[in-house]
Parts: structure tokens; sequence; C-alpha cells
């Protein structure tokens, strides 16, 4: 049976780290973690915590990243460091960690699965793992890409890109008490039972479908051969709303972009305009792929959340959950504003009792079995993990 404790803490360093092991050591009754996973604001003094941590409660496996706000069953905002700990007999839990994702993201994918211990015909059936990447090093959707292909097909990746409140500067991850950017970072989930990962956004198309025309990795130059600033300003005219190429951000988060997948519009936000009209995205945008602009309300996101729990849940067939993870996008947050604790309250509906952690990403990560095409943007990913 899996046990598990959610903690959360607005302590920093060492104090940081000593009162989430104090947490976690009264909520399992003593004795060390199988697995620990944290979530850090960018401002946290990250060695001393993760080494408090790590001493603290004598786990084994630790993960983690910083984040763009931190939220628990019990409570969210930013400043905030929150943990799982999961003690888990009947799961292997595998902490892996892979650098220069700039450079050459095959050989850090390589350095990743190598670590997996459940590549042969082992005795787990299920096989998961959360992954934890440095966004801001670029071309995530390559780096889970190449992990399907290494591991062919046969696990499921859930999780996104660390985070730094929004300054788009500088984001970590964590494997042990090491804190690393330009790498990722993945743990792997070996299990008797099955898993469960739910997708869904709650944003909707416009009519208008375009091609993308021109595109390098997160820059997007041009829609239907225009430069892409000039589609934004067009929609932004006939839908009565401001658009300060200076300050574009209010507009962006507001109106993202939605690249047509085989399984629905996988979502792109735009970040700032460029002096020749290209517009910087926060994932890659694929040349040749068709794309729309696309809206959402408060309540579309709630319920979109509230459906990806659902679904997680489903696919536990029957076993009861233990504890769940949220991610969700940096731009919902800032978007809804104090309405992001709906979205939050949403998924406590849908869990009931049970315990759930996770922080606001740089894109999400949802992989299936033998499916490519797992980096997103404004989208909620919740992974239940059973009892």
């Amino acid at each position: 049976m899996t046990e598990a404790v959610v903690a959360q803490t607005h302590a920093s360093g060492q104090a940081a780290g000593e009162d989430l092991a104090a947490q976690i050591a009264k909520g399992l009754g003593g004795g060390a973690p199988d697995a620990l996973i944290v979530f850090a604001s960018p401002d946290q003094d990250h060695g001393a915590l993760l080494q408090a941590l790590k001493t603290s409660t004598g786990t084994a496996v630790l993960v983690g990243c910083s984040s763009a706000g931190e939220f628990t069953s019990d409570d969210s905002g930013t400043g905030m460091t929150c943990a799982v700990a999961l003690r888990a007999p009947e799961m292997v839990f595998t902490a892996s960690l892979g650098r220069g994702l700039r450079e050459d993201r095959a050989a850090a994918a390589g350095r990743m699965v190598e670590g997996f211990s459940g590549l042969g015909a082992g005795s787990h059936r299920y096989r998961s793992a959360l992954v934890l990447t440095d966004a801001l090093a670029g071309f995530a959707d390559d780096l889970v890409d190449r992990l399907t292909l290494l591991t062919g097909g046969m696990y499921r990746f859930f999780g996104g890109g660390a985070g730094d409140d929004a300054r788009f500067e500088h984001t970590v991850v964590f494997c042990g008490t090491e804190v690393a950017s330009d790498a990722a970072v993945a743990l792997e989930i070996l299990s008797h039972k099955p898993v469960g990962v739910g997708v869904r956004h709650g944003w909707e198309p416009s009519p208008d479908r375009m091609r993308v025309t021109e595109a390098a990795g997160m820059r997007l130059g041009s829609l239907n051969a225009a430069p892409a600033v000039d589609v934004f300003d067009a929609h932004a005219e006939a839908t009565g709303q401001a658009f300060d190429h200076a300050q574009p951000i209010p507009f962006f988060l507001h109106n993202v972009l939605g690249v047509e997948s085989a399984d629905g519009y996988r979502l792109r936000v735009p970040l700032a305009v460029e002096a020749d009209g290209a517009v910087a995205c926060a994932a890659d945008v694929p040349s040749g792929s068709t794309a729309c602009i696309m809206a959402t309300t408060p309540a579309s996101a709630a319920e979109a959340a509230a459906v990806a729990t659902r679904s997680a849940l489903e696919q536990l067939e029957g076993h009861e959950p233990a504890v769940a993870f949220l991610f969700d996008c940096v731009a919902t947050r800032l978007r809804l504003g104090q309405a992001f604790g709906e979205e939050l309250a949403a998924v406590q509906g849908a869990l009931g009792p049970v315990p759930f952690a996770g922080f606001n990403t740089y894109g999400q990560i949802a992989q299936s079995e033998g499916q490519f095409n797992g980096f997103h943007n404004c989208t909620a990913v919740v992974c239940v993990l059973p009892r």
C-alpha cells in the first residue's frame, strides 16, 4: 500500500528543509520515505533546502525543480516550497539526471534512460516517469520525443518545465542535493497498479485556421506568409482587444496559439514581439503545421482541470488513489489571478479527500505509451498514484 504525505512551508533554506522533514516524519510515523518530490520557489536557497531535507528524512531518492507558483491541498501562492513524500513497498523509484539540453538532447535523454530499471522484462507491469526540465533551455518537445523513443513507447511521462516566477531568467531542476540548469530530471515509477494521467485544456479555437509558414524552435516568424505580429494585430482589432507590442503579455495571456494535432490543439503561449514582426513563444512551434488563436474563460479552465482529474482517477481501474500531482501553466495563474483558486478547488472536488501538490510550470509534460507530441502550454496535467 502506498502512503503519501503532502507538506508545505514558507520558511527558507535549511529551516524550510527541516520544517518539511518534520511534517513528513509525523505523517509517515518515522522512517525514511522511498521517494521525495520537491517544488520550490526560485528565491529559495535550494542547496541548503535539499541538504536539510535529505539529511533529515534519510531518503535516497529526491527530485524536484524551481517553480512559478506552488500549491497543495492546504495552501497556494508564491514564495513557498511544497513536497510529496512517498512510501510505497509495491513501487520502485529511481532518479536520473540529464545535462546539456541545449547542445545534445539525445545524450541528455540517454543518460536519463540509463538510470531506468524497468526497461527489461521486469516484474512491474506499469511504467511511468515524472519528468521535470529546464524549459528555458528549449526543445522540451524534442526531449520528450527522445525519451519516448529510447523507452520503446513503454512509459507514461508526466511533469513540466521548471519556473522562476515568470521572470524567464534562470530555472533549475534537483536530483538528490544537486541543483542543475540546462538539465532535466526523471523519477522513474514502476508499479504493480496502474498510474492515472489526465490532460485537458479549456481553450476553444477561433474560426480562422492558418498555416505556420515560418518558425524556428520557439520563434514564430509568420502565419499564412504574413508576419506573426500582424496576425495578432488583426485578431485584436476584430475582437476589440488592446494589444501593446511593447507590453504584450496582458494580451497574449488571453490569446494563445493552438497548434492542430491528431488529438486536438496543443497550446503555445506567445511571450514577446520581436523587431522583425516575429513572436517569441514559450515552446516550439512546428513549421508547416496548422494553427489558430485560442480563447478561454476562468470557468473553462476549472472544468478542464476537473475533467483531467476525473480521467486520471478512472485510469486507476478501481484502485483507491493515494495522492495526486497537478501541473498547470504559469500563464494560467497570471491570467486567472485570484480565480486560479477555483481551478485548485475543482481539482480537490474531483479528488475528494485525496491530497495533491503541484506547481505552475513553464510548459506541461503528458505523454502516453506509444504517443508523441507530449509538451503542452496552458494545459492541466494531473497524475494520480494508486494506494
